[in-house]
């Protein structure tokens, strides 16, 4: 099954219990104290990742023989000769992406059906066939050259699943033989992109890969991002609505990335390996390619923002699709859209009324006189890992400290937006760390505007190994459908809101016999219980209760 076609489930996410803001350094060090003793080992970025996620947004362009189907069904039945980009002008492409405040451009070169939008020796099934400049014609080579007068990073999408080689999701085929033969196409033409043209910003691997690929990635593009697959620097964020989870914990565990197929659902602040988010949506949500009928669906300005203050906003990178029409050109209502929207995010946030930095458990922003202020923005040093895991906010009117908001992750970035308040100082106070705190950015805007309704909200996630809901501080779940052969199983419950202290009162039946000895708790994750499996056929149930949270989902992992 596509990606595209998964269904997504609700996962709600919501902030950490702050404590009182008066003696904050002794709640901190004994917090710290009692971190370091279990043992917390952080998760780190490479510099690549640190400089990635400093990129913030990022533009897609989908464009292929599906722009070309005008309402036929979706195959790949669009004839190459039928791709004919006559006012193709990839300058216009990231003169949009300038506007839209996006610092890369990744292009669709092949999506499922195979058509390949550059000059590959591997198929026909491409712009060879193409009367556009007389097959001639490479739209990699022409974006890369504009990517450059624009000062812009260039990434590629080369879709593991192939319909004209006869690939599945993944780049899985049928029978050995055939794998073999696709494996050395998906080679070839991946080391093509890799080679051709220039470095590149971020490659993404659809759906994973079955294909091996490491050692080009490591021969040819070292630095670029990797999107799913074996070799992934980053992660799906789990759904194609534009929102990541609160909060949006940079972290996971290192057996749950090695598929390559990790979502935010899978995020554990306790995580040893450091796999940042991507939120992908396109601007004609849910369709990516141009069609003759959904300009109607173009997002408008303030839609985008309920996405930016949802993805950007928890720490998530945003990579927003905007697809060309069969001219190649971009669309003149969705140019308008993008360039708005980049209008008024420089607007809101190009220039704060101040700014600091700080390490400790409270970092404090003193103005320059009593001010109105209505957004805090947060950053961490991330370089040290994610080391917040509760805060307060406060500003000083008239002498006194106020509470004005309160959170749990920071990461990369946290868009806060407060009650409008005059304010002539601004405090973050750290209640919860893993290690010291290091505050990268603590600054303060006037808007002027409400920020989006739902920008508190939560969204709908996916994972490949959820397997229900607990709910009133219980959980009981079948294990049925997961528990298939003996070995080791890791029951993770990911709550809705808060976080989980304890999970106690655990009952685990297999083959209809309690077994309260096949069951381990995870030292510094609470909220996760290892299942011994030993004998083939053996599942059953398992319940409990669950103390610091009330409702959430559940992953089981086989180990």
């Amino acid at each position: 099954m596509d990606r595209r076609t998964l269904l997504t489930l609700s996962a709600k996410a919501g902030l950490l219990s702050a404590l009182p803001s008066f003696g904050a350094s002794a709640l901190f060090a004994r917090s710290l104290s009692s971190f370091a003793h279990e043992g917390v080992a952080l998760a780190h970025p490479t510099a690549d990742q640190v400089r990635w996620e400093d990129l913030e947004i990022g533009m897609f362009v989908h464009f292929g023989n599906e722009t070309y189907l005008n309402g036929r069904s979706h195959d790949f039945s669009v004839p190459a000769s039928e791709v004919n980009p006559v006012d193709l002008d990839t300058d216009q492409w990231a003169r949009t992406a300038v506007a839209l405040g996006a610092k890369y451009i990744v292009f669709v070169a092949k999506h499922q059906y195979g058509f390949c939008s550059w000059q590959t020796d591997t198929t026909d099934f491409s712009l060879k066939s193409s009367p556009w400049k007389d097959g001639k014609g490479d739209i990699m080579r022409m974006l890369r050259a504009s990517c450059d007068k624009f000062q812009l990073g260039l990434g590629v999408y080369l879709s593991p699943r192939d319909d004209h080689f006869g690939a599945a999701t993944g780049g899985i085929c049928k029978t050995p033989e055939e794998q073999a033969k696709y494996n050395e196409i998906y080679r070839a033409q991946l080391t093509e992109l890799v080679t051709r043209y220039g470095p590149l910003v971020e490659i993404w691997f659809d759906g994973a890969t079955a294909t091996p690929v490491n050692d080009i990635l490591k021969k040819y593009q070292p630095h670029a991002a990797v999107f799913q697959g074996p070799a992934a620097t980053i992660r799906w964020v789990g759904n194609e609505d534009g929102f990541a989870p609160y909060p949006c914990w940079n972290g996971v565990d290192r057996g749950a990335s090695a598929a390559g197929t990790a979502t935010a659902l899978d995020s554990d602040p306790n995580g040893n390996r450091w796999l940042p988010s991507e939120v992908d949506v396109s601007i004609r949500r849910p369709d990516w390619f141009w069609t003759p009928d959904n300009e109607k669906k173009v997002l408008r300005v303030d839609q985008l923002f309920s996405i930016y203050y949802r993805s950007v906003g928890r720490g998530a990178q945003l990579m927003l699709n905007i697809p060309p029409d069969p001219s190649g050109l971009l669309p003149a209502a969705d140019v308008a859209s993008a360039t708005a929207f980049g209008t008024e995010i420089r607007r809101r946030f190009a220039r704060p009324i101040a700014t600091t930095s700080g390490k400790g458990a409270q970092v404090t922003l003193q103005l320059a006189s009593p001010t109105r202020i209505d957004t805090v923005i947060l950053q961490e040093s991330i370089e040290q890992g994610e080391r917040v895991r509760a805060y307060t906010l406060e500003g000083r009117v008239n002498g006194s400290w106020t509470t004005l908001g309160e959170g749990s992750a920071i990461g990369h970035k946290r868009i806060q937006p407060v009650a409008s308040t005059v304010v002539d100082a601004v405090r973050i106070t750290v209640t919860k760390a893993a290690a010291e705190p290091e505050v990268r950015t603590l600054a303060v805007y006037d808007t002027g505007v409400a920020p989006p309704s739902d920008w508190n909200a939560t969204s709908a996630l996916w994972s490949h190994n959820l397997i229900g809901d607990w709910k009133d501080g219980r959980f009981s779940l079948d294990l049925h459908k997961y528990v298939n052969e003996a070995a080791q199983y890791l029951l993770r419950l990911v709550p809705a809101e808060g976080a989980i202290t304890e999970i106690r009162d655990i009952t685990l039946i297999l083959d209809g016999a309690p077994q309260p000895k096949l069951l381990k708790h995870v030292p510094v994750h609470p909220d996760e219980l290892v299942i011994d499996v030993t004998g083939l056929g053996d599942t059953g149930t398992i319940s409990g209760t669950v103390v610091g949270a009330t409702h959430g989902q559940a992953l089981l992992q086989k180990l």
